[in-house]
Formats: structure tokens, sequence, C-alpha cells
């Protein structure tokens, strides 16, 4: 759900982007450090939006390549530990079960 969120404001986003964009048409003056240009307004809102989509994209995809190979490092550490200490967790749950029913069954007489 939280996907289909995002893409409904990033739907929304680029429709005002655009109908801001088709308002400002007049040609400015950019100024470039060693050259000045004359662009129309529209082409300069459009090339920014699409500059700053491209950067958060790839902070984006940067910052799931970390959280991937950190889940992959857990991942690992957790089995190690398992190997370790020889805990399973289903092992672990049917020896509390059968205490918790051992417990309950003499009181139940």
């Amino acid at each position: 759900m939280k996907i289909q969120w995002s893409l409904i404001a990033a739907l929304l986003f680029a429709l005002i982007t655009a109908v801001f964009a088709v308002i400002n048409v007049n040609p400015v003056e950019v100024n470039l450090l060693f050259s000045t240009v004359n662009v129309p307004l529209i082409l300069l809102i459009i090339g920014c939006s699409l500059i700053g989509g491209l950067i958060v994209g790839t902070f984006g995809i940067y910052r799931q390549y970390q959280m991937q190979k950190e889940i992959r490092s857990l991942a690992e550490q957790l089995i190690h530990i398992r190997e370790v200490t020889g805990y399973t967790p289903e092992v672990q749950a049917a020896e509390e079960e059968s205490k918790k029913e051992e417990k309950d069954a003499p009181a139940a007489e």
C-alpha cells in the first residue's frame, strides 16, 4: 500500500511540475560560469526536475545496496551463532511447549 501512495504522490508531483513548466515558457538567461545561454524556462524546470530525480534515485539505490549488504552480514552472523551455540528455534520451541505441558499436567489432576 505504501508503494501505491508513493506512486500517486510522484504522479501528482509530476503533474504539478508539468503545469508549472508549461505556464513558464519565456526564455531566461542562464549563467554557466564560462558563458551565458538563453534557454526556455520550461526546459530549465524539466531538466532540473530530472536531475533531482536522478540524484534521489541514485541515493535510494545506494541505500538499498547498503541495507542488503547489512542483512546478508547479519544473516551470516546469525548462522554462525546458531552453529556455535547449537540453538535451533524449532527445537527450543518444542522443548518449551513440552515443559509447559508437563507443568500444566500435574495441576490438572
